[in-house]
């Protein structure tokens, strides 16, 4: 029997204090700025860390919202997107006439949440926000915007927090860079 293949490096970019930091102040912003009714969605799979953390911190601030979850994909196990979105599981929650809250881990190519936001407003929404915790604006192949941004990120291939590669790294506490081999 062979050894595991042994684990890239990975640097950190976002320790884990200054990620924690952000999330709170984040969530004092949105507790104060949405709607007291406010529909968290939360895009899986990489957001389930930063959405957990994010509606813990928002019950800190005051704001006891109510939350569902959407798992789209159009990534598959490479690291850059088919560009075709396609939904694996969706929400539960009827969103006519509520204010939504739509929160990813990265808005990169904009093509996703693009398409989660639109699909929200067509099932009546009344309003649509925007909240990511990582922003690549330079990648975007969609016109959207984030509403609520943690971090601009470089161009670098970032892992942890509920980042992966491959279903890889999701699970570190911290958001980094695989080093090259």
């Amino acid at each position: 029997m062979s050894a595991p293949p042994a684990r890239p490096h990975v640097s950190i970019r976002f320790s884990a204090a200054e990620i924690s930091n952000r999330v709170d102040a984040m969530a004092q912003e949105l507790a104060h700025q949405l709607p007291a009714d406010t529909l968290v969605v939360s895009v899986l799979k990489g957001s389930f860390v930063f959405a957990a953390d994010l509606i813990r911190a928002l019950s800190r601030a005051g704001a006891d919202w109510s939350m569902d979850f959407i798992t789209l994909s159009s990534y598959g196990s490479g690291t850059e997107t088919s560009g075709h979105v396609r939904i694996v599981r969706d929400i539960v929650d009827d969103v006519r006439q509520r204010d939504v809250l739509l929160v990813d881990d990265i808005l990169e190519s904009g093509l996703t949440l693009s398409f989660a936001k639109n699909l929200l407003k067509e099932r009546g929404a009344r309003r649509v926000w925007v909240c990511t915790l990582l922003d690549k604006p330079h990648k975007r192949r969609a016109e959207l915007q984030a509403d609520f941004v943690g971090f601009a990120a470089g161009d670098d291939f970032l892992v942890g927090y509920g980042l992966d590669w491959a279903h890889r790294f999701r699970g570190l506490p911290y958001i980094g860079v695989v080093a090259k081999s």
